[in-house]
């Protein structure tokens, strides 16, 4: 079968939830993918800021297959090493005394909301339910997370959405503050809105957010689904504020591409989870967890933390040059591999534009273009895009 043969299929035969590109990938080495027409691009997208160890990676594929010849799945009514090792690692590097893990970052979100509920309620604090969430935020599809979700176009058609939920504009300390109140059980945010346009929490606004849960005891929750294992030149982007959650949730590239979510929190909010208080069944089994175990060692055995600051570094520096350039960038933001720039006009054409020259890129809130490569991208890698979407400035809005 073509290229065509194989769209036509899905096209045919998967849910039509997803307005895809006409290219259909076979294999990937690094930061590199190929079609089944053999044709090569250049991946700055990673699954969404996912494979941060690049497609292919030999380690996690062994750690995978061996794991897999020994023991898929039993349930968490038993004890399995690789699930302890990782839980153990992700303490050990972490805020964080217990984890729990699920399958995905919306399912990570659905806990930490359950888990922030449930704190109160074991207090007899029964009017203590409401969590404040930013506006522009994304933390999942399923109904509680949508409902916590700050995009008008994402809830839209599901409606009713879920009780609870205040919204508040990002990174505005007063508004914060004049909405935190004795019915708030937690404040949920992102340190980088990645759908919301690659915009960065301030530092103050995230000291004050913790201050202000702090004095009425709400619980502080971090989703770092996006910003965490590495995106951000540090394993956790929390650490970059120097501030602590009380909850944080993981996922897309704690697995390199494979499917786990985790929810991490302090001992004296975890312990509100008791047993059948929460649950789920392929949460950590022993073949994701192995590999991701393999994950989480080679960010530290291979420096990739340093290697993404530095590519990262560079790359913002070509794309502010770029902005200097071309009058249709309106400005360049992000931190380490999360990087996105502005446009004064429509994203989409440049996406299409570079897709068709060999680079992969994203565009976000109609008119961000983002910017999420393996984190083991190039120097070279990056240049070749530079030079790429110069050429489409250039030639398309001059």
């Amino acid at each position: 079968m073509n290229e065509s043969d194989w769209i036509n299929l899905a096209d045919q035969v998967i849910a039509n939830t997803y307005k895809r590109f006409p290219v259909v990938f076979e294999s990937g080495q690094g930061a590199v993918l190929t079609d089944v027409e053999g044709r090569a691009y250049v991946d700055f997208v990673a699954g969404i800021a996912v494979c941060n160890l690049g497609h292919a990676n030999q380690g996690v594929a062994d750690a995978l297959a061996a794991q897999a010849k020994k023991l898929f799945h039993v349930s968490n009514l038993f004890y399995t090493t690789p699930q302890a090792e990782l839980a153990q690692w992700l303490v050990d590097h972490s805020f964080a005394d217990r984890v729990f893990f699920c399958n995905s970052g919306a399912e990570a979100n659905e806990a930490a909301i359950k888990l922030a509920r449930k704190n109160f309620f074991d207090k007899g604090n029964y009017n203590r339910w409401r969590i404040i969430a930013m506006e522009q935020s994304f933390h999942g599809r399923t109904y509680a997370t949508l409902s916590a979700t700050g995009q008008k176009k994402v809830r839209e058609g599901f409606e009713p959405i879920l009780e609870g939920f205040d919204f508040v504009p990002f990174n505005d300390i007063d508004a914060l503050a004049a909405n935190v109140s004795e019915k708030t059980c937690a404040v949920l945010l992102e340190l980088i809105q990645g759908e919301g346009g690659v915009l960065c929490a301030s530092p103050e606004y995230i000291k004050a957010a913790r201050r202000l849960c702090d004095e009425t005891g709400a619980i502080l929750i971090f989703d770092e689904i996006q910003t965490g294992m590495g995106r951000t030149g540090k394993l956790f982007a929390y650490e970059h504020y120097g501030v602590a959650p009380d909850i944080m949730t993981l996922a897309k590239a704690l697995g390199n591409g494979l499917p786990i979510g985790a929810m991490l929190a302090m001992e004296d909010v975890v312990r509100a989870f008791t047993p059948g208080s929460h649950a789920s069944t392929f949460g950590g089994t022993p073949v994701i967890t192995a590999a991701a175990l393999e994950v989480v060692r080679q960010m530290e055995r291979d420096d990739i933390l340093a290697s993404c600051r530095e590519t990262g570094a560079y790359f913002k520096e070509r794309l502010t040059a770029l902005k200097d350039r071309h009058d249709v960038i309106a400005d360049v933001r992000g931190v380490g591999l999360m990087l996105g720039m502005r446009l004064k006009t429509a994203g989409a054409p440049i996406v299409e534009a570079c897709m068709k020259k060999g680079y992969l890129i994203n565009c976000t809130q109609e008119t961000i273009l983002r910017f999420i490569p393996p984190l083991v991208i190039t120097r070279a890698q990056v240049d070749g895009l530079i030079a790429c979407l110069d050429d489409i400035f250039s030639n398309t809005h001059t």
